[in-house]
Formats: structure tokens, C-alpha cells, sequence
């Protein structure tokens, strides 16, 4: 699987393709969720992403679950410097039972929850997982910036930002000196929601023209979440979610049925050769609850689509 650099000053570098850990301990058992990783890195892969509060909202989870059993492979298996690992804070339930925030202090402890799940002394990507509005930026990027002089860190990244606020970040980092966001997780897929819809899933934020216009021109790394649709692009019983109905929906699904019926892919397998090779370069993070599952998203590791499919794809709206 090709690898890409997602920071030359400390050498960290990304696969083309990302594994989502999200559900690892909870809807997808520890067996279950060695035999992915396992099959993941036989295939090249070489970059998980999870979070400290995955995933709290199951019956029966806590958070800390995906880490925890992240942390397990990683010990019975080894390899850990061949991996870029990637984790989040911010989003856990707070003791007010809001998000828990970027306050320096939660910063710090949930860091250090985080590394004694996973069983490692530094994490290679670290986002701050939502916006927290409620604490200066100022605050929270000198704790993220100390994370990384302290050597726990080695690069960082935002997640659910808008476009303006990720550059307003950057901007105070770079007047202070200090680390800026280098890597952007934003919700992305082909298909995309109704125009001014609020998406459901509670601090899920879409990744905007601005954003990714930002995202391209800066030069920055975007790894797209949701990306596969919860398994909508091919699976009948897998309805798309309400506010995916309008008529780009069907105009955008049409479009995809043509290239991927002239490359002899499956539909999933060409939205992720589209996302991979567009502008700006998109990591796909995929989340999958089965090896075979896992298999179907391996073959398209290095699908690159011709030129003039993806001007068909590019140019449905």
C-alpha cells in the first residue's frame, strides 16, 4: 500500500489507507477486531485511527474500549515503530454530561489515558476532536504544543473544525511559536448531504468547499471519516440516511454505477480510488466490523482512476 508524508520535520508518514478503530470492543469483539488489524498490516497498512471516548455511546461502553483493545494488539503482536497511531480528546463526556472540552487539564490527563491504553509512549497523531469555544485557543494549543515538546506527540491534527477556525488555530500557533494542526478529520464522501442540513450524529461537522479549499492550498493532510457511508454505496440493506435524499443523491449514485460498472469495481471500491486521488489528496478512514469487509476496501488500495472518470464523477452534481 502506497505511503504518503504527513510531516517531514519529525518523518511521519501515512498509508493510503486508514483503519478506523472506532468500534473495536464494543459492536466488534477482540478476535473479531485482531483478525482486522492483522489482515490491515499483511496488507501494508500502517496507520489506525481511534479516540479516547470510543465508544462511550454503546450500551454498555465506557470509552476507552477501541484503545484499550488497540493497546492488546499492539503488545501481542509488536511492530509498534512500523505504525502511525492516531487518537483524540475532546469529545468524551464531561463530568456536566457535555463534551468534555480542550481545557488543558483534560488535555493532559485524557493524553495520558490514552497512552497507558494503547500501551505506548507517544502518540504520532493527536487531534483535538471538536471545537471548544468555552476555553481560549490560546490555552489549548500551548497544552497541545507542550504534549509535543514532551515528546508524546509527534504531530497534530483537528477534527470537526470549520474552515475559518482551523485557520484562525494555525495562525495563533504560528505567531507563538508553537505546534500548528497539520492534519485535518473531517466527515467526507462522494455522496454528500443536503445543502444546510445539521447532521445527526452529534458533533459529526462536513467538510465545506472552504475547508477543503484551505486544506489543498496549505498543503495539509484530510482524512475523511464516514467515508464509506456505513456501507451504503453497495449494501441494499444499508439504506442512506434521510438527509441524503435529493436529486444530486440520485444524479451522483447514476455517475458511480457508470464508473464503476466500466472499471469492474464495485461502487465502494471507486469512491475510494476517487477520494485518494482528487484534489486535495483525501485519506480515507475505513471502518469496517469484518475481515471480508476489510478485503473489499484492500482492493482499491491502489485503484487509481482514469482521467476521464473522474471528470464524469468530479462533474455530477
Amino acid at each position: 500500500m502506497q505511503q504518503r508524508t504527513l510531516d517531514a520535520a519529525t518523518g511521519t508518514k501515512v498509508s493510503r489507507l486508514c483503519l478506523g478503530a472506532m468500534p473495536f470492543g464494543t459492536t466488534v469483539d477482540e478476535k473479531t477486531a485482531f483478525a482486522v488489524l492483522d489482515r490491515f498490516v499483511e496488507a501494508g497498512g500502517t496507520t489506525i485511527d481511534t479516540a479516547n471516548c470510543y465508544s462511550f455511546w454503546v450500551p454498555g461502553g465506557t470509552g476507552g474500549e477501541s484503545e484499550s483493545v488497540l493497546g492488546r494488539w499492539l503488545k501481542d503482536r509488536g511492530g509498534r515503530d512500523t505504525l502511525t497511531i492516531a487518537s483524540k480528546v475532546g469529545s468524551g463526556p464531561g463530568p456536566d454530561g457535555q463534551a468534555e472540552g480542550l481545557a488543558p487539564a483534560v488535555i493532559r490527563e485524557q493524553l495520558e489515558g490514552s497512552l497507558r491504553r494503547l500501551g505506548t509512549d507517544h502518540l504520532d497523531l493527536y487531534y483535538s476532536h471538536r471545537e471548544d469555544r468555552t476555553t481560549p485557543d490560546e490555552e489549548t494549543l500551548a497544552a497541545f504544543h507542550q504534549a509535543v515538546t514532551d515528546g508524546k506527540v509527534r504531530v497534530l491534527g483537528a477534527s470537526n473544525h470549520t474552515a475559518w477556525r482551523l485557520a484562525e488555530t494555525r495562525c495563533l500557533a504560528e505567531q507563538r511559536g508553537w505546534t500548528p494542526y497539520t492534519a485535518v478529520q473531517q466527515r467526507y464522501s462522494y455522496l454528500q448531504p443536503r445543502p444546510k442540513t445539521v447532521l445527526p450524529e452529534g458533533g459529526h461537522v462536513h467538510a465545506s468547499d472552504e475547508l477543503l479549499d484551505y486544506v489543498s492550498s496549505r498543503g495539509l493532510t484530510l482524512f475523511a471519516y464516514t467515508s464509506l457511508l456505513w456501507g451504503a454505496y453497495g449494501r441494499p440493506d444499508k439504506p442512506l440516511p434521510e438527509h441524503y435524499a435529493h436529486p444530486g443523491t440520485e444524479r451522483r449514485l447514476q455517475a458511480l454505477a457508470k464508473v464503476s460498472g466500466e472499471l469492474g469495481v464495485t461502487p465502494l471500491q471507486a469512491v475510494l480510488a476517487w477520494l485518494t486521488g482528487g484534489e486535495p489528496a483525501v485519506v480515507p478512514i475505513i471502518g469496517v466490523s469484518s475481515v471480508a469487509q476489510l478485503d473489499e476496501c484492500l482492493a482499491a488500495a491502489d485503484l487509481d482512476l482514469p482521467e476521464e472518470l473522474r471528470k464524469v464523477l468530479d462533474e455530477t452534481v
